[in-house]
């Protein structure tokens, strides 16, 4: 490949790079191309897209768009993973993927500058998404508020009940 391909190839791999947080590196090796379409519209209906470069204009692209942490998963011929509504859909997506591909292998993840290899991958696919982390948390919340209004209301409804029990004892008498 000429110097100026490869220079066209990293400056688009910035630009889809730029902004981005978070990324996964997943090996193509062994997916045959009907396979590797498919694999591409699945993730693509879900606006994950994948992009496979050579590993030195990858390199070269994440330390341009400070993603440099993530050139330690670079190795063999492999793919980079962006988008998704969160990281942790995207590798959760690419773990159920390869379930039907048993070629297919997660290489690792980026998420907000901590690196998951490939023998934390499975770890970061049980992480809630942020919706789920959001719900569980409006949840406890809501939990919470319930129980300070229960413990506000029960000293009103013992005295309620003592005034009920000495009514019923002086009508008895």
């Amino acid at each position: 490949m000429s110097k100026p391909v490869k220079t066209l190839l990293r400056k688009e791999l910035i630009r889809r790079l730029a902004g981005a947080d978070s990324l996964t590196v997943l090996s193509l090796a062994g997916v045959d191309g009907v396979a590797g379409n498919r694999i591409r519209q699945q993730l693509k209906a879900k606006d994950i897209r994948l992009t496979v470069v050579k590993n030195s204009v990858a390199r070269q692209a994440l330390k341009e768009v400070d993603l440099a942490v993530a050139c330690e998963l670079i190795e063999g011929p492999c793919a980079l993973v962006i988008g998704g509504a969160s990281p942790v859909a995207v590798v959760r997506q690419l773990l159920e993927l390869a379930k039907e591909a048993p070629t297919l292998k997660v290489c690792g993840a980026l998420m907000e500058g901590v690196v998951f290899g490939p023998d934390r991958v499975d770890e970061l696919g049980r992480f809630p998404t942020r919706e789920e982390a959001l719900a569980n948390l409006a949840g406890m919340m809501l939990a919470a508020a319930g129980r300070l209004a229960a413990i506000a209301l029960a000293p009103g409804s013992r005295v309620a009940g003592a005034i009920k029990a000495m009514a019923d004892k002086a009508q008895e008498n």
